[in-house]
């Protein structure tokens, strides 16, 4: 089956990629499905059979084995057919989104990106940029200028000391990964000739491993500190090993020293990341180091508006200040709910979005909302101590024995996960630092994919406030 325009089951798929999207509850799961989905190049049907092209074989790997099986499921409930096969391929005609050819058109003289050098070999790791991501349509608000003052900052002195490197650290789905790329579109866009790289640190590891199972380190470094720009999402990854870090810590110097520019982005600053060493933090924080808050009501509005703004059928105003006012935890669950919204329109056009349309639709939104905004972190205190038998002061006191760690970080995670306050305010509930609540927050995790009696007292627990595993803010 040769590669061709296909509108029909483009179509087709489109429809099915939004019903998949909009079952899905967890922001991170979200953002890293619709990662990959933007490396599609085409889409084809033949004989019951779906073909997904894709820019790269890491792409079509990871669709395959992740998600294959639940498109399937979506594609059959759109298609006329009912029973078909996906499969997913790399492109024969894709051409690099990041990588990009070497012979440059004029710069602009007003522009000063750093030198062009020897095209850098395709990374099977390099994720494609998102063309919607740019500085146009990023919305500005007060909990997010500075961090879009600093991004404009890096385009207009790309590799210069002060914004190298920029680090972008706040909430899930505030805006990081926009901003980023939108650095790399702009520096793309004044200079073709770049050698430019986007990928997440979790992708940087696991491409670091292949290399030095495969003897292949020394070519993984090359590659690596040839960029112009490498731009690294959730830093936070860096955590899972002492000479992975020994590695970026050498690439990153590599790169610095050449004045290439190094762009990150972590849910917490860089002095509150637990387990990386202190000459990496000090590396991160040499640069411009800013925060993206949550936004209030007019910028979530704000964002609501721009991003309906091409959907057909239209939505209509009462619909986004409805989002916008019930919604406020991070800026995916709007999207998410602005998804369904759509959804709706399209199947039940006629049907007018009143508010009590709008709650029904939304309820399990909403419902989440409230959990978040009431829950305090000293009624989680209060029932994994009960949960533990165990006592306030004992979960509150410095005694590391295995019987009080469990429920202190049990209690640390489910109010980093379940609540919407701040990290500052957990710690100092708990009477200590930024790292030690990360810390405790990471080891649950772990510890929860293995131990299947600690996932099931979790769940006790989070019954009790109305909650459950996949309610949490990532």
């Amino acid at each position: 089956m040769s590669e061709t325009i296909d509108i029909k089951s483009k179509e087709t798929w489109e429809r099915a990629k939004q019903i998949y999207l909009s079952t899905l509850s967890s922001a991170a799961e979200r953002g890293q499905v619709e990662r990959y989905l933007e490396t599609i190049t085409s889409v084809m049907h033949e004989n019951g059979v779906f073909v997904i092209f894709v820019t790269n074989d890491y792409s079509a790997s990871f669709l395959r084995d992740k998600y294959s099986d639940k498109l399937k499921k979506c594609l059959e409930l759109v298609s006329s057919e009912g029973k078909v096969d996906i499969e997913f391929r790399t492109s024969e005609r894709a051409k690099p989104a990041i990588v990009v050819p070497s012979e440059p058109p004029p710069v602009a003289a007003s522009v000063s990106p750093p030198r062009a050098h020897a095209k850098a070999p395709p990374l099977a790791s390099t994720m494609p940029l998102n063309e919607e991501y740019t500085f146009d349509n990023f919305v500005s608000g007060k909990s997010n200028s500075w961090a879009l003052a600093a991004a404009q900052g890096v385009v207009s002195n790309p590799g210069k000391s002060g914004y190298n490197p920029l680090f972008i650290h706040g909430g899930t789905g505030l805006g990081k990964t926009h901003l980023m790329q939108a650095i790399g579109n702009e520096l793309k866009k004044k200079n073709p000739a770049l050698n430019i790289c986007y990928l997440t640190a979790e992708t940087f590891l696991n491409e670091y491993v292949n290399a030095l199972q495969n003897g292949n380190l020394e070519s993984f470094r090359k590659r690596y500190r040839k960029m112009d720009l490498l731009m690294v999402d959730d830093v936070q990854f860096l955590q899972k090993g002492r000479q992975f870090q020994e590695e970026f810590f050498n690439t990153f110097n590599a790169l610095q020293q050449a004045q290439r520019q190094i762009v990150m982005t972590s849910d917490v600053a860089p002095k509150n990341l637990p387990s990386i060493e202190t000459r990496l933090i000090s590396r991160f924080e040499g640069g411009m180091v800013q925060e993206i808050e949550s936004p209030n009501y007019e910028t979530r509005l704000a964002i609501l508006k721009k991003k309906s703004e091409a959907m057909v059928p239209s939505i209509p105003d009462n619909a986004l200040e409805f989002i916008a006012d019930t919604i406020k935890s991070h800026v995916r669950a709007m999207e998410g709910a602005l998804n369904r919204v759509r959804i709706f329109r399209m199947v039940e056009s006629t049907t007018p979005l009143t508010n009590d349309v709008l709650t029904h639709m939304l309820r399990d939104y909403i419902e989440k909302e409230k959990s978040l905004r009431s829950l305090t972190v000293e009624e989680i205190q209060q029932s994994v101590a009960k949960r533990f038998h165990v006592s306030i002061d004992q979960i509150l006191s410095a005694e590391r024995t295995q019987s009080l760690v469990t429920p202190r970080q049990m209690a640390m995670y489910i109010s980093r996960k379940y609540t919407t306050r701040s990290l500052p305010e957990i710690a100092q509930s708990f009477g200590k630092t930024h790292a030690t609540i990360l810390h405790g927050v990471k080891n649950i995790e772990k510890r929860l994919d293995v131990e299947p009696d600690l996932k099931s007292i979790l769940n006790e627990v989070l019954n009790e406030f109305g909650c459950s595993l996949k309610d949490n803010l990532d």
